[in-house]
């Protein structure tokens, strides 16, 4: 599936188009170069799940959590700035993971062996037009 998206006026379509094919999923992740808008479209999914204050991105807490009135506990992961998989481990990710909340963590590959496998793989490309292509893998 392809998700295209020309503007940042276009992000809550796209938002509510992702959730709509995915929503019975629990774990997302989102690979991109730096800058391609990860953080920009979780905080659009984020906002059409009905959470109205997004603390942005997690880069240094590595975690941020929210309480949706529609979709329960949501975790925003930002694992740019991980060391390794310990410090993961530390941070209680498999809990997390494993909770049954949903999961929306940029920079997967950062924990690779930790992941689970019904997992939703998203790949966010900057276009030449400056527009983006998000495409999503199961």
């Amino acid at each position: 599936m392809e998700i295209h998206v020309t503007s940042i006026d276009d992000l809550p379509r796209a938002a509510q188009l992702f959730l709509e094919q995915f929503d019975h999923r629990k774990i997302f992740l989102f690979s991109a170069e730096m800058g391609a808008g990860k953080t920009t479209f979780i905080t659009s999914l984020l906002h059409a799940m009905g959470i109205e204050e997004v603390d942005g991105s997690p880069t240094y807490s590595l975690v941020n959590t929210y309480d949706s009135p529609m979709y329960g506990k949501i975790f925003h992961f930002d694992l740019y700035r991980l060391e390794d998989e310990v410090e993961a481990l530390d941070i209680g990710i498999e809990e997390m993971l494993y909770s049954g909340g949903m999961c929306f963590i940029e920079w997967p590959e950062k924990i690779s062996n930790l992941l689970p496998d019904n997992v939703i793989w998203s790949y966010i490309r900057r276009n030449e037009d400056n527009t983006r292509t998000i495409t999503v893998e199961l």
